[in-house]
């Protein structure tokens, strides 16, 4: 591969990246539409006012119909292969309207071994485990359908721990992940008027105040984390909920109709909708990362850097009681600041800015050092959750902290500067102990928010590890270099014999992986056969128009997954640029 043939596709991504910014200077992308967002947003309009609706509906309904696969099942995004949560959610909501495909129920009948609810019931929590954050609010919506008639083994949200301070729910032993409080709320009050029990009366008692810590989560566009599943699964349940026993009664409750405009605002025109409105805050990092470091750009990487810091969150956050100076996914006010998109816009401001210091950049950095486990590693949103997957310390994210803070910390002086070293040695600590723990396990490092759907255990190790490889390398801190070099020997053996790379060995090729593996082999002198063929699979690709295909590799909520177009062109870009570097 010569260097004019890498030039020739950073152009040609160049220009597409260039193409695809907002006019405000961002850039939105756009995710895959779901099969899971569209049956949820049908049904839940469906429950709250289907006559007001039926426009929605209808156009949601065809949708279904029209991307339903030969064997009557769905995948989360049309490009997905199916699967069981798509499937039954999308029958669940036709069933609702009437409208059921036979397909569809003999798909899920071999799927659960059966056509016994008892079945379903069990295989839908088989499939999620310990976690019920999902589980619970598909078995909701499948009992609200009518398709099960039993309610008693749905597990119970006990929704009044809710009403306890913030601080207090790391220690209460939640049954759902740190972002799903409002499912928790919604779905407890639900469950209360279906199931009753001796303890109703006293219960009871505590839905109003449940209700006002739902509305104050609540952000003012109406969508529980701009998505529309945790929204919709919010807004059903309450519509048919009640104070005392009364059908429907919150159906006209302001978080219940806030959360329905929400979706009327963020359908798309063929009556689908996305796994989330955008991830803006994320691909705008992205995209700074790849931008020009040449004079004539200055005054638009300086244009970019303001963008970046107006987006840092100013005030507590309402949702998840986080402190300000953080970075969530998107510039809207469903999103909520979060580990990894923090870290990925302290990077980009450190690229766009050269590294100038900033308050937005210390507010950061103090941002990442609060949300730091004990343990020394970061999760997503919380804080010492850490029971279920999603709020556990993240090797992938722990090691873009690694890189966040490294990068800025010449800049520092002081008391913060010696706040972030410590910082970085837990975290390079934590870090060591994982490589013990993947290697007694013959495996690299599995990111949290990333995963293939081909592999049959649908992780993906090779973005995990080459993507933490390539943070720890960019650092230039040796303790993160010998980290990182632990690592290639993995990366090289999952190459696959056409060059590319999959989540996993074995795994199909795709573009994202590929360009992420490049990423981190840039970095290290020789290896030279193996980047050589990456580099052909990818020119390949390029020729025959391929390159920028769609590839559903997001995993987003539990077991939820997405494409965004963004991906490809910004993966590869961050490889050219690495690659060319070197030569």
């Amino acid at each position: 591969m010569n260097t004019t043939q890498l030039k020739e596709m950073q152009t040609d991504a160049m220009e597409r990246l260039r193409r695809s910014r907002s006019a405000d200077g961002m850039w939105r992308g756009e995710l895959s539409s779901s099969a899971i967002s569209t049956s949820v947003s049908v049904f839940a309009l469906q429950r709250i006012d289907e006559q007001r609706y039926r426009e929605y509906i209808d156009k949601g309904v065809n949708w279904l119909h029209t991307t339903m696969k030969e064997d009557g099942s769905w995948g989360d995004s049309v490009e997905s292969p199916s699967n069981m949560t798509a499937t039954l959610l999308t029958y669940v909501s036709l069933y609702a309207v009437g409208q059921a495909p036979r397909q569809a129920r003999e798909f899920l009948n071999r799927k659960f071994g059966g056509e016994s609810e008892d079945a379903l019931i069990q295989g839908v929590l088989d499939y999620y485990g310990k976690d019920l954050t999902f589980s619970v609010p598909i078995l909701m919506m499948c009992a609200l359908a009518g398709v099960i008639k039993s309610w008693k083994r749905i597990p119970p949200f006990p929704f009044e721990l809710a009403t306890l301070p913030q601080v207090l729910f790391r220690y209460l032993n939640l049954p759902v992940v740190s972002y799903a409080i409002p499912a928790l709320i919604a779905i407890g009050i639900c469950q209360l008027k279906r199931k009753g029990g001796l303890l109703s009366p006293l219960r009871r008692l505590f839905i109003p105040k449940a209700l006002r810590v739902l509305t104050k989560m609540q952000p003012a566009d109406g969508g529980y984390l701009e998505a529309a599943p945790l929204t919709a699964f919010v807004s059903m349940c309450l519509a048919e909920s009640g104070q005392n026993g009364k059908h429907g009664e919150f159906r006209q409750h302001e978080v219940t109709q806030r959360c329905a405009q929400f979706l009327v605002d963020t359908v798309r025109e063929d009556g689908s909708w996305p796994i989330d409105t955008n991830l803006a805050g994320w691909v705008t990092s992205l995209a700074g990362k790849v931008a020009p470091s040449i004079p004539e750009a200055d005054a638009d990487n300086q244009r970019l850097a303001n963008i970046i810091k107006r987006n840092a969150t100013t005030a507590v956050h309402p949702f998840t009681g986080a402190a300000a100076g953080g970075w969530g996914w998107s510039d809207l006010s469903g999103s909520v600041p979060d580990g990894d998109d923090t870290s990925g816009a302290l990077v980009a401001l450190h690229h766009l800015t050269g590294g100038k210091p900033c308050c937005e950049a210390e507010a950061g950095l103090k941002w990442l050092m609060g949300l730091q486990n004990r343990d020394g590693g970061m999760p997503t949103f919380c804080k010492g959750w850490g029971k279920l997957p999603f709020d556990r310390s993240s090797p992938d994210i722990t090691a873009h902290a690694i890189l966040a803070m490294g990068l800025w910390l010449p800049s520092l002086d002081g008391d913060l500067k010696e706040q972030v070293e410590k910082s970085l040695a837990k975290m390079i600590g934590w870090m060591e102990k994982s490589v013990e723990r993947i290697r007694q396990q013959n495996c690299g490092w599995v990111p949290l928010w990333f995963g293939d759907q081909d592999a049959a255990d649908e992780k993906a190790p090779v973005y995990g590890t080459a993507t933490a490889v390539d943070y720890l390398m960019s650092t230039q801190r040796k303790d993160a270099i010998h980290l990182a070099i632990t690592q290639v020997d993995f990366i090289l053996q999952t190459q696959n014999e056409d060059g590319g790379w999959g989540g996993n060995k074995g795994v199909r090729s795709k573009v994202t992986y590929t360009a992420r593996a490049l990423s981190a082999l840039a970095h290290f002198k020789g290896h030279e056969e193996a980047k050589e063929r990456g580099w052909n699979y990818l020119y390949e690709r390029f020729k025959a128009g391929t390159l920028y295909d769609r590839e559903p590799i997001g995993l987003y909520f539990s077991r939820l997954w997405y494409s965004e177009e963004l991906y490809n062109i910004t993966f590869l870009l961050h490889a050219l640029k690495l690659e060319l570097h070197e030569r």
